[in-house]
């Protein structure tokens, strides 16, 4: 009498088969989140007299600070 194959079990495609986060992820958006952070508080503490981060830049470190932080946001729709 033949024997029966036992059902071999199908493996979901739409499941990823690894679903951990890379290594960078996690620092790399932390990172950004703050050095935008630190970059306007920077500014704003030192606009008056020293004219940091980048004196030619004026107003617009505002921009460059708050594209860090909105870099390190973009980053979290990839944490899982």
């Amino acid at each position: 009498m033949a024997e029966s194959k036992p059902e071999k079990k199908k493996s979901d495609p739409a499941v990823p088969k690894s679903s951990a986060n890379p290594r960078w992820l996690v620092p790399t958006m932390l990172g950004l989140m703050l050095a935008g952070l630190a970059w306007i508080v920077i500014y704003y503490l030192t606009s008056q007299n020293l004219g940091l981060p980048v004196p030619q830049l004026g107003n617009w470190n505002l921009l460059v600070g708050f594209v860090l932080i909105i870099a390190g946001f973009s980053l979290t729709t990839r944490w899982k």
